[in-house]
């Protein structure tokens, strides 16, 4: 079986000098290798191509062959890195909490392996007969979430 860090090395070399990052490598147990990279600005399918090449020109398939596939982390997937959470800052995302709660806003900030969202939620204010709709800050750990998410809107 190809060895996951020696697929992790190639691409961290590729990605020297780029706006690129890595987001994750899967080996599985009859090599397919799934390459996922990611950027601020999107991911140029010709980068991908360029990745795919460098790695197959290192890899020998005589020794081990070998299927991959290289490509983005795509909109709409679970974050899997930190990079991921600060390229969607001031965007819509949803989060699901370790107790399987739901709540879609705006993903303030983020600091270390902590985020913010702020959520509009309706908070009874003194003097007030009815709960306004507020915003509502919920701060999460990365590690403590099951996912949080880019809310693709079409608007």
């Amino acid at each position: 079986m190809i060895d996951k860090k020696v697929v992790e090395n190639l691409v961290n070399e590729w990605l020297t000098d780029r706006d690129y990052f890595l987001v994750s490598v899967e080996v599985s147990t009859d090599n397919r290798i799934v390459v996922e990279i990611d950027h601020a600005d999107g991911v140029w399918i010709d980068d991908c191509v360029e990745l795919s090449k460098y790695i197959e020109e290192r890899l020998d398939r005589e020794v081990e062959d070998y299927e991959l596939e290289v490509g983005s982390a795509g909109l709409g997937q679970p974050f899997k890195v930190p990079q991921q959470y600060h390229n969607f800052v001031g965007k819509e995302v949803e989060v699901m909490d370790a107790q399987g709660h739901k709540v879609h806003g705006l993903l303030q900030d983020v600091n270390g392996e902590e985020f913010t969202v702020t959520v509009k939620e309706k908070v009874k204010t003194e003097g007030k007969k009815r709960p306004q709709m507020q915003d509502v800050p919920h701060t999460y750990n990365m590690n403590q979430v099951k996912y949080t998410k880019y809310l693709i809107s079409f608007k």
